[in-house]
């Protein structure tokens, strides 16, 4: 069984990321909170044996817009390791 992130740590991701996909998408910032609630990116990051809180909110943001278009939020450069450059 998995650990899950501390409830104050979600707490700020939840409130930055739903303000973001807000603004990005027009949605309200609850309509907001609840896509980011339901995803794949939220679990994951709920999953403290991820440790996906060393992220940014904007690099958890990029996650979630991943996984909206193309259904992985593993997609993400974040998460690819990819070069830039």
């Amino acid at each position: 069984m998995c650990e899950r992130t501390r409830a104050s740590i979600l707490q700020n991701y939840d409130a930055e990321v739903a303000a973001l996909i807000a603004k990005k998408t027009g949605v309200t910032a609850m309509e907001g909170l609840r896509q980011f609630l339901s995803s794949k990116t939220h679990e994951m990051l709920a999953n403290d044996d991820m440790k996906l809180w060393y992220f940014s909110p904007l690099a958890i943001f990029d996650m979630w817009e991943n996984e909206i278009a193309t259904g992985n939020p593993g997609n993400s450069l974040y998460l690819r390791g990819d070069e830039i450059g």
